[in-house]
């Protein structure tokens, strides 16, 4: 139940009442317009002729719309438009062909479900999202308990009263969405931040994926839902899952309650701003210190990164 019917339901009566007076000014309105005539019936005013009214206006609507449906009939057809000339492009002297394509395959999602390093992933931040989710089911039990208890005493309060403790609930469901999707985010970019670890060991130039696929002489390496039909050769998915292991057998998770945001501020290690400063290289770089303002940016550099 949302606060706008718990507002309805405690204070039906008041609301009740709200509308009413509300509709009486716009009766009145209605009755005191310039068109008057239409609204009242005809023994209050015997000298108004309404039908004239409606007569003049039947009339000019219908070839407004027959106007109005001819352009969209005519814009059926497409527009003739003008066709400049353009050059016609040189000849390109012939140079060396491409390597032949040794092409591998790979089952990143089998990869994922084989590394250690992400079933400690799901078991530590599952466990974080499973205890937030018990939270918030508490608290939303709470919050409709004490709704439930104003409804029940709404006939023995004042209006000043009943207004009082709504406005405490609407203040305490507003402190939970805030509190709670703050915790929501954290689990969150501490899940992005543990799984670009991964990513980092895997897809990087010098990765896991290339190591694998240099010793096999691969130089083409497609997903495998991409491929209808592969030999068992080619297929690179568990060489690269043990290497994962090997390499990476844990990745580091921020703890509990601690914000990546702040963390990545703290200067401790590195962080994904570093990461677009190196993949734009030295000018890019260069130019962006030159525009970048004194102060650190107040957006997290986690969801700008992904």
């Amino acid at each position: 139940m949302t606060l706008n019917s718990l507002m309805r339901t405690v204070s039906a009566g008041a609301l009740l009442a709200a509308s009413l007076f509300v509709s009486t000014p716009g009766a009145h309105a209605q009755a005191a317009g310039g068109n008057g005539g239409w609204f009242v019936p005809k023994a209050a005013h015997p000298d108004a002729p309404p039908p004239r009214p409606v007569q003049r206006r039947v009339p000019e609507a219908a070839p407004e719309e027959e106007e109005e449906a001819a352009p969209s009939d005519q814009q059926q057809a497409p527009p003739v438009l003008p066709l400049p000339p353009i050059p016609a492009p040189p000849s390109i002297a012939k140079g060396a062909p491409p390597p032949a394509a040794i092409i591998g395959v790979i089952n990143v999602q089998a990869v994922m479900q084989i590394s250690s390093a992400w079933q400690e992933i799901q078991q530590v931040l599952g466990a974080r999202r499973d205890r937030l989710a018990q939270a918030v089911q508490r608290e939303e039990a709470a919050w409709r308990g004490e709704q439930q208890k104003l409804q029940a005493q709404a006939r023995t309060l004042t209006s000043d009263q009943i207004q009082l403790r709504e406005r405490h609930l609407q203040e305490r469901r507003a402190k939970d969405q805030h509190d709670f999707g703050g915790q929501a985010r954290i689990i969150q970019e501490a899940a992005q931040v543990a799984m670009h670890q991964i990513e980092r060991e895997l897809e990087e130039p010098n990765g896991i994926i290339a190591a694998v696929a240099a010793a096999h002489n691969m130089n083409l390496i497609l997903h495998a839902e991409q491929v209808v039909l592969h030999v068992g050769g080619q297929d690179i998915t568990e060489e690269v899952a043990a290497q994962l292991n090997k390499t990476l057998p844990h990745v580091f998770i921020p703890d509990d309650g601690v914000d990546p945001e702040q963390l990545a501020r703290s200067g401790k290690m590195p962080t994904t701003a570093d990461e677009q400063r190196q993949a734009q290289g030295p000018q890019a770089q260069g130019a962006q210190a030159q525009q970048a303002p004194a102060s650190a940016p107040s957006e997290s550099v986690l969801r700008q990164h992904h």
